[in-house]
Parts: C-alpha cells; structure tokens; sequence
C-alpha cells in the first residue's frame, strides 16, 4: 500500500523540496503539509494542481493521518519543540516512519532516534546539501542515515526527485547524517569567508573585481562562482530576506566549534568565520545573510559595509 506522506517546516528549503515531492514523488495521496504560519502552507497549497494537497491544522493533525513524516525546521529547540507535541499529542505513532531534513547538531538527531525508537516508531535522519535555488530545482545532495529497512523506504524521494544525488550511510547511527552536514557546512562557510577576502583585497589591490571574478568563474564554476556573483551585485545587503541566514549560519557554526572542542580539534577558520557572522548580526540583525561576512572583512579593512 503506498504511504502518505506529510511535510512539517516550509522555510527557503522545505517549500522547494515539497514542490518536488509534488510534482515528480508520483504520490498516491495528497502531501499533508503544516508551517507554523498556516498562510504559508495555504500559499504553497495554491501552487499545486487541486487534490495534490492538503494543508493541517495542526502538528498532530498533520501526523494522525501519515506514514512518512517529513520534517524541515531550523534549529535543535524547534525539532526538539516539535517533536515533544508529537509525543504527548496522544495520537498513535507506532510504526510511523519520521524522517528529518533539519540541519542539527548531531547529539539532537540522534536524542531524536532515541525518543522514537522508545514508543515504537522510525527515524531516519536526512540533512541536505544545497542551496533554496538547488531545492527548487530538485538538485540537493541529500544524506541518509539510520535503520536500512527504514532509509530504503525514504530513498524513493530523493535522488530523482528532491535530489540530485544521495550519500547513503544506513545502519549508521543517525546522527553520522548530521554530523557530515554540520562539518560539510564549515566548507560553505569558509568558502564565502576566501572569497569575501579575495575581493576586498582584489578591491583594495587595483586588480579589480571583475577580474578576480573571471579567474573564478574560470578555476572554480559553481557555488564559488554563484556566492562571487552575490558579492559583486550587492544582493548580500539588498534582498529582502537572507538565503542563508546568518542566524543559522551562526548556529552551524557554533556547533561545528562544539564537535571541534568535543573531538579535541579546533577549526580556527570556522572561528574567525563566526567573528564576522556576529559582525553581520550587528549590522543587519536577523536579514543579514552568510554572504554579508564580505561586508565584514570589507569594514575591517576599511571600506564600507556596502560595495
């Protein structure tokens, strides 16, 4: 019998991802969706042929009514948060399957696994590499993690369908998943903080802009290339609202330093990274966005915050 399947979290992510699941999961029942703000869930609800959706309520009322529970939310206490209104719902979730995309610290998925496992239902951790852009368009990487009876029952929807390709770690603990995507971000985040010093310099240097970006757009097509073209433009301070948030920028890496500290390592790239995030944060408040660490080093190095 073909699951139902409901999604929990409609942020940059999770809206793009559930477009996909839409329109190439080949779903035999509508996809029950649920934000916090209900007007968001009904905004994407409208997106959708008549009958490819139905819009919960509530948590437990988008919960009661599936077999695979997806979730997309932005930290460890909204997970957390979510996760304990499932529990004491009272509704029955034995032999669900509860799958989370939520980047987290890996001690949180895998208290997550715990929590399930102990009322009889199924984790499998799903973290996602990509930006809104890659969701939208069904390009993420997304890495699984957990039972393999259970991971092979979220494989279907991913590569092919929210993805472009999978990193299957199953009959690993969960929380392997989170802990690649939580040390894979502090790749994102020291590739912005190279290039945020590469233009400064190129700037302050008389090589120009334009033509450090050509010899990016020439070694390193891509996100170099893609985050390149962000800073030029000025889109780290204009747009409306962040890409990627510097308060979830900050998260990641607070808790790439904790896994560091843990692990008797340290990442002194990922701090100063952290240094110019609070930067942002002082400048921009929660629309800052991880691209705005090029106005960071720009101040630093005494230039305006804005190019």
């Amino acid at each position: 019998m073909a699951p139902r399947l409901a999604w929990i979290g409609l942020g940059n992510m999770g809206r793009g991802m559930c477009r996909n699941l839409v329109e190439k999961g080949q779903l035999a029942h509508p996809l029950i969706i649920f934000n916090r703000t209900i007007q968001r869930a009904m905004d994407l609800q409208a997106e959708f042929p008549a009958s490819k959706s139905t819009v919960a309520g509530s948590i437990p009322a988008a919960v009661s009514d599936a077999d695979i529970i997806f979730t997309c939310l932005g930290d460890d206490a909204a997970i957390t948060e979510t996760v304990e209104t499932i529990c004491k719902s009272g509704i029955g979730i034995r032999d669900k399957l509860f799958v989370d995309c939520s980047t987290v610290h890996p001690n949180t998925t895998n208290q997550l696994a715990a929590t399930f496992s102990s009322i009889g239902a199924d984790f499998v951790a799903c973290p996602v590499f990509g930006a809104p852009a890659m969701a939208d368009a069904g390009q993420l990487v997304c890495v699984l993690a957990g039972p393999g009876h259970s991971v092979k029952k979220v494989l279907p929807f991913c590569k092919g369908v929210m993805g472009r390709a999978n990193i299957d770690y199953s009959d690993q603990p969960c929380g392997r998943a989170t802990l690649l995507k939580v040390i894979g971000n502090t790749f994102i985040l020291n590739m912005v903080e190279t290039l945020s010093e590469g233009h400064t310099i190129a700037e302050k240097s008389g090589l120009g802009n334009d033509n450090l970006h050509q010899f990016i757009e020439t070694m390193f097509p891509g996100p170099y290339t893609a985050y390149s073209g962000r800073m030029m433009r000025g889109d780290y301070y204009t747009r409306e609202a962040p890409l990627f948030g510097v308060d979830l920028a900050r998260k990641d890496a607070k808790h790439a330093l904790d896994l560091a500290k843990g692990s008797g390592t340290r990442m002194k790239a990922v701090e100063i990274a952290d240094e110019h995030l609070a930067d942002v944060q002082t400048h921009m408040g929660s629309k800052g966005d991880i691209a705005g660490i090029y106005g960071a080093v720009r101040q630093i190095s005494g230039l305006r915050f804005e190019n």
